[in-house]
């Protein structure tokens, strides 16, 4: 069976250490057999990408963000469970947020950069129910923003 590092490898990412918070809230939290991820920004060489599709981003850099988020997704999940990343049952819910122009239509194609790697690295556990919707802005700058459950064993 291939690992979640191997995936990444092969994808050319890897995984980064679970980023702290930036304000008043917890990274996770499991309520009996969910773990909620708070909404992981998009880090690249330790910066936020910023931006806003339909101004000064293009749908293929959103997806790049989104994607960045879920890698961040995955770094508090493997926190959350000590790296048993096992323990996981699903990949219930991704909830992405793209800041973009009132006239911007596309945010399906930007957060599939978050739920295509999230298939690819959990195979059937990484099929889920999403929300994609866009907003004016977004903490720091940040062109996306991405949360998750899981349900554990």
């Amino acid at each position: 069976m291939t690992t979640i590092d191997e995936k990444l490898a092969e994808r050319g990412l890897t995984l980064p250490k679970a980023a702290p918070p930036l304000a008043s809230y917890v990274p996770y939290i499991q309520s009996r057999n969910l773990i909620f991820i708070s909404g992981q920004l998009p880090f690249q060489d330790g910066n936020i990408v910023q931006g806003r599709l339909g101004e000064n981003m293009s749908v293929e850099n959103g997806a790049k963000a989104a994607e960045a988020c879920a890698l961040g997704i995955v770094a508090q999940i493997k926190a959350a469970l000590n790296g048993d990343f096992g323990r996981i049952r699903d990949l219930v819910k991704l909830e992405g947020f793209v800041a973009c122009t009132p006239d911007f239509t596309d945010h399906p194609e930007v957060v599939n950069g978050a739920s295509d790697l999230m298939a690819d690295l959990f195979c059937q556990r990484g099929q889920h129910c999403r929300t994609a919707v866009g907003v004016p802005s977004l903490p720091r700058g940040a062109a996306v923003e991405v949360a998750a459950i899981f349900s554990v064993d």
